[in-house]
């Protein structure tokens, strides 16, 4: 409350000085960050390997980021919200990069982006009441069976081009499991579209430009709703954790795009079988034994 003269009520002031408390917090934690630059290291390597085979392939920086996170302690939320914040800033260097070099099919972007963020939005927001990993073990099985197809018709030299038809439904789920799940707009909507016969080139850069956007409309949710528990330690390694993401995935983005925009189709269609097999077998795997 705030009376008339514009100054806060007693009842205020507690709360006034608790944010203040942590903002404090936040800028001491920076500036020791910034202050050894090397710590960063490890985590910017991280990003731009993650980020790199995400740009070629459209997929795989949220897994992978993540994984490594939660290996080095990073709790899984904090690590979810964490890979969710540094994509914000790769998948938008990664956009671009793909624009330019024209991988982008704009009419499928628009099919894919619209009521994929809606989901997105759904998806974290069904996060905070309701508990996804139930459907997590059936998604992966069925991915991995995907991947494996998906490997097979690459060295097979099977795949034939032709216009997708399911589109809009894949965004849209697509977008409500990588915000309720954690992850795998790029595994479930760049192998779907492939299966039907998407051009590889043109699938990849229009599935990293479309989560963009996605990503945007999920970290905003994130943003309203997730709050950070832990220790002063736990806080300092999820903050290098981000900036070294960030950096490495920053400077990698235009090389995937690149890549993506050379490699022979057949050969990036078995990439991307091999890749989803093994991310989503792992995932199956650590799943099921819990």
């Amino acid at each position: 409350m705030v009376n008339i003269r514009g100054r806060p009520q007693l009842a205020d002031r507690p709360r006034i000085r608790q944010t203040s408390l942590k903002q404090g917090r936040s800028q001491a934690i920076l500036q020791e960050i910034l202050a050894d630059p090397s710590a960063l290291l490890i985590f910017a390597l991280i990003g731009f390997a993650a980020q790199l085979v995400d740009g070629a392939l459209g997929m795989a920086f949220g897994q992978i980021s993540s994984t490594i996170l939660i290996s080095v302690g990073v709790p899984p939320a904090a690590a979810s919200a964490g890979v969710h914040t540094a994509e914000t800033f790769t998948t938008a260097v990664s956009a671009i990069s793909h624009v330019a070099h024209r991988n982008v099919d704009w009419r499928l972007f628009f099919r894919l982006a619209i009521p994929g963020m809606i989901a997105g939005a759904l998806g974290a927001y069904a996060l905070t009441t309701i508990d996804a990993s139930t459907a997590k073990p059936f998604v992966l099985i069925y991915l991995t069976a995907l991947g494996l197809y998906l490997f097979y018709r690459g060295v097979m030299h099977r795949h034939t081009e032709r216009t997708p038809k399911i589109v809009s439904p894949l965004g849209f789920v697509g977008g409500f499991l990588d915000a309720a799940g954690g992850g795998g707009w790029g595994a479930i909507v760049t192998s779907n579209l492939l299966v039907q016969g998407s051009n590889p080139r043109k699938t990849i850069g229009t599935v990293n430009t479309a989560e963009f956007f996605l990503t945007i409309t999920i970290s905003a949710t994130f943003l309203a709703t997730f709050t950070l528990a832990g220790s002063e330690a736990d806080r300092e390694l999820l903050l290098r954790a981000i900036i070294g993401l960030v950096i490495g995935g920053v400077i990698a983005a235009p090389f995937g795009a690149m890549i993506a925009k050379r490699v022979n189709p057949d050969r990036l269609l078995t990439f991307v079988g091999a890749l989803v097999t093994l991310t989503c077998g792992y995932g199956l795997y650590r799943a099921l034994a819990l």
